[in-house]
């Protein structure tokens, strides 16, 4: 673990000793995946309770709610849910998740503030904390060449699918490295190389087990390349090897 990685998980220990000392829930900033591994490694040193959430069910960054056990109020996350759309859509151009980024990089906002943005041609929707989603509103008011507008929404009103790539393959056994390798087009060795390094997380969770046996329906995300989800083995090649179904996200 290096020196930021360690100061991390002091600092989310300490948020959990607020809570429990001040008997209120505390929340992190949003976290990002090895952040949230960090974290996950500290869970025995932790002084309260906790809950994980990024504003919708598949959010891979996601805020920590450290709960005291003496807790008796009602809570919930402060998170918000923003659309931001074109003003004329005739004119607007398609934008990536770099492009939605940046723009709000350059209004001085940090990157820990922010959570999932999920982009679809023109639209995009951004999961922020609920003390800047104001700001954002006001002030972001261009994306590239296109003059957007930016207005509070809830997550349910998403009007938006992940883009998936349906694909198959063929790997000699379900151990993690076989599948990573054939999911990320590298050989084994590479694959095993990424495992060791904590590259890899299943479920959100990192997984350094190279000899791991994915199960159906399992999220797989892969640092730096992309999230797949393994969707099953359909049978064997006649030369004895699998041939698995899996999604990738665009």
């Amino acid at each position: 673990m290096t020196r930021d990685e360690a100061l991390m998980g002091r600092h989310l220990i300490d948020l959990s000793r607020q809570a429990q000392q001040r008997d209120i829930v505390v929340f992190s900033d949003f976290l990002n995946l090895n952040e949230l591994n960090i974290f996950r490694q500290q869970s025995s040193e932790l002084y309260s309770g906790f809950e994980l959430y990024g504003g919708y069910e598949l959010s891979e960054r996601q805020m920590i709610a450290f709960l005291p056990d003496a807790l008796c109020y009602d809570w919930k996350f402060p998170i918000s849910c923003l659309k931001i759309m074109p003003v004329n859509k005739k004119f607007a151009e398609k934008i990536s998740h770099r492009d939605v980024l940046g723009s709000l990089m350059n209004l001085g906002i940090e990157r820990s503030r922010l959570g999932d943005i999920l982009v679809q041609g023109a639209e995009s929707y951004v999961f922020c904390q609920e003390k800047i989603a104001e700001y954002i509103i006001e002030n972001l008011t261009r994306i590239r060449r296109t003059t957007v507008l930016a207005v509070q929404t809830l997550p349910d009103e998403m009007h938006i699918e992940p883009e998936l790539e349906t694909a198959e393959g063929i790997i000699t056994t379900n151990r993690l490295d076989s599948v990573i390798a054939c999911l990320c087009k590298i050989s084994r060795s590479q694959a095993s190389q990424w495992i060791r390094g904590g590259k890899v997380f299943i479920n959100n969770k990192e997984t350094l087990q190279i000899t791991y046996e994915c199960k159906p329906r399992e999220l797989i995300s892969v640092r730096s390349v992309g999230r797949f989800r393994f969707l099953n083995c359909q049978g064997e090649t006649r030369k004895g090897r699998l041939k698995i179904q899996y999604e990738k996200y665009k």
